[in-house]
């Protein structure tokens, strides 16, 4: 199948700096480092303790016992499976892994360039810290998953570099890539935007794969995409925690405007450019499962819903999602770094320990 049949070409739009700008009609809201605590100079930035955000230091601890690497993952049996895949299973789960492993690296390169600069407070530091470090694992867990499926090395080539052989993947990325290199945008603006990556964006390709699961398919691949999907739900709290100590947030329209354009681009990616009907999943309940998955994101953000949908999956439900509020919080597989929650608070220095 040829890509560029299924994957409409991006439309002509303002550019900055060489990607397109967020918002081009915006009028400049100059952002005040002094009147946010999170972004004021502190000169105390580089000592942890004592703890001054609890609520922040928990999800690090909580990010930290979460941690894991490739060579937990089995893939031995994937390999059969995807042989006995049809060849629109393939391109569909093929062409999603190749945005996976691009997606994050654009999301360090926000961290490293933008976030972990710009933030001030030791504890969010330390989480964006163990985000790069994640973001990693999971970038080398999708270019593994690409390595073992795909023989063929012309193929694998062009999966590696989906941001300039895929159209559709490309406008994906140009519209994260954009919020990075954007200098009129607010740090509220940005961790909305950054949230909707990580929350919107990777939705319908996880429950694309966890769909999968529920045929009994490539156990490798599903229980990464636990794993995965785990990750990036804290990743996508943690942007709401953030967001909800900035003491000038965003007027209403304009976060609901970044999160329906992202809910637009997400849709028309897995309905239209590469349509999840290649691997038996009706186009319209995907449609509505992101924007169930938008509202959920709304509402973390303190917003009414804009969609009011339905769960549609399911198995989505019983997997990633506990009841409409937690979004990503089951603990997958019991997997847990053992003892990093268990004294999480516990900060108290003291020579009385057994040595």
């Amino acid at each position: 199948m040829d890509v560029t049949e299924i994957c409409p070409q991006p439309g002509s739009h303002q550019e900055t700096n060489g990607h397109k700008d967020p918002d081009p009609d915006r009028q400049d809201e100059p952002e005040s480092e002094e009147a946010e605590p999170l972004l004021r100079e502190n000169p105390r930035r580089f000592v942890i303790f004592p703890i001054q955000y609890p609520d922040i230091w928990k999800m690090y601890k909580q990010a930290q016992a979460s941690f894991w690497t490739v060579e937990e993952v089995d893939l031995s049996k994937d390999l059969v499976h995807w042989d006995r895949l049809k060849p629109e299973e393939k391109h569909f789960i093929s062409h999603v892994l190749a945005f996976f492993a691009a997606s994050d690296g654009i999301v360090n390169e926000n961290l490293v360039q933008r976030f972990s600069q710009e933030v001030q407070v030791a504890e969010a530091r330390s989480f964006y810290g163990f985000q790069i470090l994640i973001e990693n694992v999971h970038s080398e867990m999708y270019s593994m998953l690409i390595n073992t499926y795909i023989r063929d090395l012309k193929e694998r080539d062009y999966l590696f570099n989906a941001i300039q052989t895929m159209p559709c993947v490309k406008r994906k990325a140009d519209w994260a890539l954009q919020w990075i290199n954007d200098s009129k945008s607010t740090f509220g603006e940005r961790i909305v935007a950054f949230a909707a990556v990580e929350g919107i964006f990777f939705s319908g390709s996880f429950a694309a794969i966890y769909w999968l699961k529920k045929r009994g398919l490539m156990p490798g691949l599903t229980y990464s995409n636990e794993l995965i999907s785990r990750d990036e739900g804290l990743h996508c709290k943690f942007a709401c925690l953030l967001y909800s100590y900035l003491v000038k947030k965003p007027s209403q329209d304009r976060v609901k405007d970044i999160i329906t354009k992202a809910v637009s681009i997400e849709q028309e990616f897995l309905t239209e450019a590469l349509p999840v009907d290649l691997i038996g999943i009706n186009c319209s309940l995907m449609k509505q499962y992101i924007e169930f998955v938008a509202d959920w994101l709304l509402t973390e953000l303190g917003l009414a819903k804009v969609y009011h949908s339905e769960n549609p999956f399911d198995f989505m439900e019983s997997i990633s999602l506990e009841g409409k509020s937690n979004f990503f919080e089951k603990r997958v597989a019991e997997y847990q770094r053992f003892g990093v929650m268990s004294n999480m608070m516990d900060c108290e220095f003291t020579l009385d320990a057994d040595f």
